[in-house]
């Protein structure tokens, strides 16, 4: 079952398994993993969502031993992946971590912990599901990318840097998003003639902020999977080059990102939308890991690194419910 909500909506929606058409689907960041819902997208009221209370006592996987990343050990890795940027001299790389959370012999509410998203995060595409075992949970705003079937406009977004909203940009947070930017305007200019740019600007996620340049461009219908193929991953959860930075993601990470940074596809009559799949969480029986990551650059700096990775757990941790919330 799925559950999601696109940004800016009040609309519950879910895939109604009354066709073969895969209408919603979820890529792992490696694209090995896909999960397809069939159907056709239907809304479900409010009310009817929250009767069908989903809990963590539906999911029957089970973490049975985990060494959790400690603070210590992810500044010496980062400290690793800046000298690694350096040597290589790479604009950035993007390095992921892992933040267990343990229900303590709590029931998780993940129907309310949905609903706790949509409100914290309106401008985000909110998803739940839960199958063959597998269970995830995103809130997140960032378009990979949006097609029009009808004028045949696609849209997407560099939306890169990661600061609290109270603090002002520098040139770390303006270097880590323009490389973003360059790879995908690089990326239409092979697919169209007719691309704009927008100015870039502040794009507000609950308690942080990005920087966002919008992207506008007329293709061919047929050339769509083959944009999204060569976007993804984009610099915002891989780095430049794309092929060289995916492997030494492999040696800097030491398990798998599965769901997370890959992408969502949902298809309506009307376009396609692509989201990239940031700020989720994976759900097990009795225990949870927030994915979070961040762009390191030259300019990098460890402590900040984890405290940054920490903000963006909060937009998963915050919403939490459990049954004696």
């Amino acid at each position: 079952m799925v559950y999601f909500r696109f940004p800016f909506s009040d609309h519950i929606l879910t895939a109604d398994h009354s066709s073969d058409n895969n209408v919603v689907s979820f890529f792992s960041f490696d694209r090995a993993q896909h999960i397809h819902f069939k159907g056709n997208i239907k809304e479900i009221s409010k009310e009817k969502f929250q009767q069908s209370v989903l809990s963590n006592e539906d999911i029957s996987e089970v973490l049975y031993e985990f060494m959790p990343e400690e603070k210590g050990e992810y500044i010496d890795k980062i400290a690793d992946v800046i000298s690694f940027v350096k040597t290589e001299n790479l604009s950035k790389l993007v390095i992921s971590r892992r933040k267990l959370v343990k229900y303590k012999n709590r029931k998780l509410n993940l129907t309310q912990t949905f609903l706790n998203l949509c409100e914290s995060y309106p401008n985000a595409f909110v998803y739940l599901f839960l199958e063959n075992g597998k269970c995830w949970i995103g809130a997140f705003s960032e378009v990979l990318g949006k097609f029009n079937k009808e004028t045949c406009q696609f849209e997407t977004m560099s939306l890169a840097a990661t600061l609290p909203l109270e603090e002002s940009w520098n040139t770390k947070e303006i270097e880590e998003q323009k490389p973003v930017t360059d790879f995908i305007k690089t990326t239409l200019n092979g697919f169209s003639d007719q691309v704009e740019q927008s100015e870039t600007y502040d794009h507000i996620s609950g308690n942080i902020k990005h920087l966002r340049t919008d992207f506008k461009a007329k293709i061919k219908s047929e050339d769509v999977e083959s944009i999204i193929e060569a976007l993804h991953p984009t610099p915002a959860v891989c780095g430049i080059p794309k092929d060289f930075c995916k492997k030494a993601i492999l040696e800097f990470e030491k398990y798998p990102r599965n769901f997370y940074s890959g992408f969502i596809k949902v298809e309506t009559s009307q376009d396609i939308q692509y989201f990239v799949n940031l700020r989720c969480a994976e759900f097990l029986n009795n225990a949870a890991f927030i994915y979070v990551g961040g762009g390191i650059t030259a300019d990098s700096s460890p402590e900040k690194e984890w405290q940054e990775t920490e903000l963006k757990a909060e937009a998963i941790l915050n919403n939490l419910c459990f049954s004696e919330d």
